[in-house]
């Protein structure tokens, strides 16, 4: 049965991540991007659409992700299996989850338009923390994974 749910919990924790990190990578090189370039119209499509829609995806993989992921500290912890690596990566992930939920999200429901405030000032700041998340996701990755080969003791 540990193994079971091991097995479950380390499978959703990397399919919540996939989702996360791969929303990561979206926004940041291919809608931000697209929104610089795309006239008044379709800006205003992927404001009122696109971006409700990925972001409501984007914020619950990133809380799915940061709860499977304390589940499985748990259970590493409880194996006498932790270390430097899954502490690096436990660190870097908590800090994009709270990224996410405390920064660009309130930043982004004023962006696209579901909360009051000043767009001009929200969309930086949204946009630095999401950079943030996109500089800390490789290493974030590559400690979650050495921690369990044990290359990061």
């Amino acid at each position: 049965m540990a193994y079971l749910l091991d097995v479950l919990f380390r499978y959703a924790h990397i399919v919540f991540g996939v989702t996360w990190i791969g929303l990561l990578y979206y926004f940041n090189f291919v809608q931000t991007e697209y929104v610089k370039e795309a006239e008044d119209a379709g800006k205003a499509d992927v404001m009122a659409k696109l971006a409700p829609r990925a972001l409501w995806w984007f914020r619950w993989a990133a809380m799915f992700t940061f709860l499977t992921g304390l589940v499985l500290l748990w259970w590493v912890s409880s194996q006498q299996r932790y270390n430097l690596g899954i502490s690096l990566g436990a660190l870097m992930g908590t800090l994009m989850m709270l990224n996410v939920w405390l920064i660009i999200w309130p930043n982004q429901k004023i962006v696209i338009g579901l909360a009051e405030g000043d767009k001009a000032a929200a969309g930086p700041k949204a946009g630095l923390a999401s950079r943030t998340n996109t500089l800390f996701s490789l290493p974030m990755l590559y400690f979650m994974v050495a921690s369990i080969h044990g290359l990061a003791a």
